[in-house]
């Protein structure tokens, strides 16, 4: 480290230390910092831009910024020269990736992993230049693995340390199986380094075991180790769990601007400063101005918020539909008033009917338990009436506004 600091001009050191402030910003951590400053410092003396690798299992192709925190720092080093190696895992996606599973994951078919790859492109597009990435697929090289490579692969370590995931140590301690061929997914994903020559793998805090079998896998195939850069999980709406589909408490970049921005004024108070740092494109200086400005209260929660999702719609949108977005949010939920656009459902059916019957025939909610809960909770208006009796039978007209929650609207044709 210290013959390449040498060699660094004094122009050269503020470049590097630019750089590694742009790299360290909202990262959960870096395995060892030292050595990504070495790579940084060397790529500058050298003017080789450093290679970074990103991983996808494509089995979830509908991205939400919870995805996004990671994308959103290999779109920093994409904007400061370096190399981003975006490595579909369509051999490893058939076999599945076991991390936080407590059972054995499905594999995924051609069919699916294909289908679900253009979709991943298309979206990531939105935050990564992808007319400037290397693209991979790692079955160009696992398929072509004998069984003695295999062999020779899994010698290079031990069954006690690949049960040092955690998964692996809670799944044995509850008795649960795990097959032989979940062990070989770290394996490959770790061989996938050593093909790539990366100097740089991203990934969760939850890939924190894969991405380390990289450095492990370099290091015994005598190449020059790849420094692991995790990066926080993004807590969704409901301010405790993973953000996910799965769970609702997701916003999509393939969202309205509309839903964006309402979804973003759910958002808990106490999470406004990471979302500020791990999803929007501000620079550290923006950053900390957002959160003394916060922490002093010069800037009110709901203001935040408001800019927030205003910022949000306008990385995926652009800056006319933010606008738009912040408009249709301060009429209609702040103002009251019944927006001018909404999705028209055309009615066939029965002229009047129970309220419940009404909103699931629509689709508006899922089951008549849901329907009652929603009124009960007054969460229900029919052209802009609250609707408090879950009896209430509804006259079907032309032109009825129903409305669902804060943000859900249709507008009803005869």
């Amino acid at each position: 480290m210290n013959e390449v600091i040498k060699q660094l001009t004094a122009e050269q050191v503020t470049e590097v230390k630019r750089q590694m402030t742009i790299y360290t910003q909202g990262v959960q951590d870096i395995i060892p910092v030292e050595e990504l400053e070495m790579k940084v410092a060397k790529s500058v003396v050298e003017n080789r831009p450093l290679k970074i690798k990103l991983g996808l299992d494509p089995s979830a192709p509908d991205v939400h910024l919870g995805h996004t925190v990671v994308l959103k720092k290999m779109r920093q080093f994409q904007e400061n020269g370096h190399v981003i190696q975006l490595l579909i895992g369509d051999f490893t996606g058939k076999i599945g990736d076991p991390t936080g599973k407590s059972v054995a994951r499905k594999p995924l078919t051609d069919e699916e992993v294909k289908h679900n790859a253009k979709t991943y492109f298309e979206q990531f597009g939105k935050v990564l230049d992808m007319d400037k990435i290397e693209l991979h697929y790692n079955s160009k090289w696992l398929s072509q693995l004998s069984f003695e490579d295999v062999i020779q692969l899994a010698g290079k370590i031990t069954v006690a340390r690949l049960m040092e995931r955690d998964d692996f140590e809670e799944r044995t301690a509850l008795g649960k199986p795990i097959s032989l061929h979940e062990f070989f997914y770290p394996l490959m994903q770790g061989y996938d380094s050593v093909v790539l020559e990366c100097d740089i793998e991203l990934g969760g805090t939850d890939q924190h075991f894969n991405i380390l079998m990289g450095r492990h896998f370099q290091e015994k195939s005598g190449k020059e180790k790849q420094v692991a850069m995790l990066m926080p999980l993004l807590e969704g709406l409901d301010g405790v769990e993973k953000m996910s589909k799965s769970k609702k408490n997701y916003i999509g970049i393939d969202e309205s601007p509309q839903e964006m921005y309402g979804k973003s004024m759910s958002i808990p108070d106490e999470l406004m400063n990471k979302y500020f740092e791990l999803i929007t494109d501000f620079s550290p200086e923006q950053m900390a101005t957002i959160k003394r400005d916060l922490e002093l209260g010069a800037l009110h929660p709901r203001d935040a918020k408001m800019f927030l999702g205003k910022t949000i719609v306008r990385m995926y949108h652009g800056e006319e539909a933010a606008e738009e977005a912040e408009q249709h949010f301060v009429a209609v939920f702040q103002q009251g008033q019944i927006p001018d656009e909404m999705p028209v459902i055309e009615w066939k059916g029965n002229k009047e009917m129970p309220i419940i019957e009404f909103l699931v025939e629509l689709q508006m909610l899922s089951s008549k338990s849901e329907a009652r809960r929603m009124i009960d909770n007054k969460g229900i208006k029919l052209n802009g009436e609250k609707i408090e009796d879950t009896g209430f039978k509804v006259t079907i007209t032309d032109g009825l506004v129903v409305q669902v929650g804060k943000r859900k609207f249709i507008k009803v044709k005869l």
